[in-house]
């Protein structure tokens, strides 16, 4: 029988590069639904492609572009634009499987929804840890949910762990996540102020939206990294290791309690982690070129400089500090990313932004509900367009 999956975020690097390895596979997945934020004419490719029932664009304008352009192809996808239409599809009946790889803090609900929907969900949205938390990983077990990891490092620490989480606090020691060190890991931390987005966004191995590339580049994405293996594995903060390994075959080790180490190699691509989960506990074809042992010349690793990443330290001062201050520094970050990218903040003070907000903006009590993350998001995000202003 096949499968039935919606597909959250279709027309970024992840969602297309899931629709690549479904359709290796058309004789045992079928897309049920897939949602984008502004890209009318390749959601019109993917729908013709795909046949789904139904289609999310982010806002009504973009929506009727796309249903004027369906009815015109003699398409039958529906196009939803509802409040809740991004819910409705992750949590639909029909649904066996749920790939959430909407960028940011508006991952959340629909994640949780696919949760409480109990349904197989393919994790590309860190935000929906780092801002969700104890909640989002509350609801999941309540409720049932499979949650399979797809970003590579934590997809790698999942394949090297033990099958039953019962026996890992006696048996790990540590999780090693590795980073690239991103576009600057050699450049000198005196000249970050003349970064250009385009530089920011010139990932040494793999093609990311330009959000997540300037995470890369100021390695905030691994700073949130850290923080979703601490939710996705229930590891102490302290237990979680950052190393630079600039060619990114290892994509992240388990460390054992006997000094033992476990790593899942592979070549640097999307569809390796993407298949993995869309198959578990089965393997399929990803598409992928094997790697050619004979052609590395050299496997290098060199320790997170603090001087130069500092951002990625913030993930550890958020996990120890009062509940919800993840979600504080996440939101922070999108307000100083995207100002960057807009040309109105400099490079090099992002985490100046993070960091004042961080101190202006304490969470007073354990957030119990998407609404008060949600008031606590909002929050931290004035406080971060007020830090740009300044700045």
């Amino acid at each position: 029988m096949k499968q039935c999956l919606t597909v959250l975020g279709s027309t970024g690097s992840i969602g297309t590069n899931t629709l690549d390895v479904v359709r290796r596979h058309r004789e045992t997945y079928d897309i049920y639904a897939l949602s984008a934020s502004t890209q009318v004419e390749l959601m019109l490719a993917q729908c013709a492609e795909f046949t789904p029932q139904f289609a999310v664009m982010a806002s009504a304008p973009h929506a009727q572009q796309l249903a004027e352009k369906l009815k015109a192809n003699g398409l039958a996808t529906q196009v939803l634009q509802a409040k809740n239409a991004l819910e409705e599809i992750a949590s639909a009946e029909a649904v066996d499987a749920v790939m959430g790889a909407i960028v940011g803090a508006a991952g959340l609900a629909p994640c949780l929804a696919a949760a409480r929907a109990g349904k197989r969900l393919l994790l590309a949205n860190k935000e929906a840890l780092v801002v969700g938390g104890a909640l989002f990983m509350d609801t999941v077990h309540a409720h049932g949910c499979t949650l399979l990891p797809i970003d590579s490092e934590h997809s790698a620490i999942f394949q090297c762990l033990p099958e039953d989480p019962g026996t890992w606090a006696a048996r790990v020691d540590s999780l090693l996540l590795t980073a690239s060190g991103g576009p600057f890991r050699q450049r000198d931390p005196a000249t970050l102020a003349q970064i250009t987005p385009d530089q920011a966004c010139a990932h040494p191995n793999f093609a990311m939206g330009r959000k997540i590339s300037v995470d890369s580049a100021t390695m905030m994405n691994k700073a949130l990294e850290v923080i979703e293996a601490r939710w996705l594995f229930d590891m102490a903060p302290d237990q979680i290791k950052v190393v630079v390994h600039p060619q990114q075959i290892i994509h992240s080790m388990v460390q054992f309690k006997d000094a033992s180490i476990l790593a899942q190699l592979g070549t640097p691509d999307m569809r390796v982690p993407i298949a993995c989960g869309l198959a578990w506990p089965e393997r399929i074809a990803s598409g992928v070129t094997p790697l050619d042992f004979a052609q590395l010349s050299a496997l290098t690793f060199e320790e997170a400089d603090a001087q130069r990443f500092p951002g990625l330290h913030l993930s550890w001062q958020a996990l120890k500090a009062p509940e919800g201050t993840a979600t504080v520094l996440n939101a922070a970050n999108e307000v100083a990313v995207a100002a960057f990218l807009q040309g109105q903040l400099r490079f090099d003070r992002i985490h100046a932004v993070n960091l004042s907000v961080l101190e202006a903006v304490v969470p007073s009590c354990r957030p119990e509900s998407v609404e008060a993350l949600m008031a606590l998001d909002t929050e931290a995000r004035a406080a971060a367009t007020a830090a740009v202003q300044r700045w």
